[in-house]
């Protein structure tokens, strides 16, 4: 099977689904200038904090497809 999936996407994900870890947040960014929301890793990193997104939302121009170009949600 052809996948776009990457061992730091399982990574985050059984990290944000094991309940083992507290440090993430949702946020609210922008993703190529639209508004969004992220969940991110919130990290201290001396006196200030790294984020990390993990995902972000799907905005209103991002156009979600399988790997046959089928939109989400069924046929165009």
């Amino acid at each position: 099977m052809n996948t776009h999936i990457t061992d730091s996407h399982v990574s985050a994900f059984e990290a944000l689904t094991s309940g083992r870890y507290n440090n993430f947040a949702l946020f609210s960014c922008q993703v190529n200038g639209e508004p969004a929301a992220a969940i991110v890793a919130l990290t201290p990193d001396g006196d200030e904090l790294t984020i990390t997104p993990l995902f972000v939302s799907v905005t209103p121009d991002m156009i979600l497809t399988d790997h046959d170009g089928v939109p989400a949600g069924g046929a165009p």
